[in-house]
């Protein structure tokens, strides 16, 4: 059972995404909070897999919970739900740590498929903002590195692989559209070693989620068979 943690400042939203979480077998609710700070506070005690955040909060933006998220809990995942789908937005809270971005358009049917698919090492987003992505991908701007300066940008061209052939493989299916059980069945390891492998490439790419990992290894053309 997926733990879920909901933060989201408006009643009737916040209402409608507990009932949609706690009506599933599958999913279960460990806290719903209503403000950053609130969600900053409870998150260590809460652990939730799962972190849902607006960004419109009312006393911080959602990215200071995200960034909080990934720090002191790397193995939850974070969605945004909201309603802003403008490339500053989304781009901000992939860079802060986000794996998942919906609108709160969605169903409640598909929020629950979001959250599941989030956990099963998918990036669930909404189509706009999945072209979004693939769009400023395509130009040279990866989505991990859209704020490093230029300099710093050509330097790493040519540093050497700072991934190990494991981390580059788990990395290779995984931007193949694989999700982390579907890595550990081919490779023969653990879901969970899947997970270790991608999270110790944040650090050593500079980026906070698995499709900015894959970006940044792609550009660097670590992702190239030797």
């Amino acid at each position: 059972m997926v733990r879920v943690m909901i933060v989201e400042d408006d009643h009737a939203t916040r209402r409608r995404f507990a009932d949609a979480i706690s009506s599933d077998a599958r999913t279960t609710l460990t806290q719903v909070v209503r403000t950053g700070r609130e969600a900053i506070a409870q998150l260590p005690a809460a652990r939730p897999d799962v972190l849902l955040v607006d960004l419109g909060l009312p006393d911080i933006h959602g990215t200071e919970v995200i960034r909080f998220a990934a720090r002191a809990l790397p193995d939850c995942d974070v969605m945004v739900i909201t309603v802003f789908g403008d490339e500053r937005n989304v781009l901000a809270s992939i860079e802060a740590g986000a794996a998942g971005y919906v609108l709160k358009d969605c169903s409640d049917a598909d929020l629950v498929d979001h959250v599941l698919e989030l956990r099963a090492g998918g990036a669930p987003m909404s189509p706009g903002v999945a072209r979004m992505v693939l769009n400023r991908m395509r130009v040279g701007d990866g989505v991990g590195d859209h704020a490093k300066p230029s300099g710093e940008h050509r330097a790493d061209k040519g540093a050497g692989a700072p991934v190990t052939a494991r981390e580059a493989d788990v990395l290779r299916l995984i931007a193949r559209g694989y999700t982390y059980g579907e890595v550990a069945e081919r490779l023969g390891i653990s879901a969970h070693t899947v997970g270790s492998h991608v999270k110790k490439t944040y650090r050593k790419l500079s980026v906070h989620t698995a499709a900015a990992a894959v970006a940044r290894a792609a550009e660097l053309r670590l992702l190239d068979k030797p």
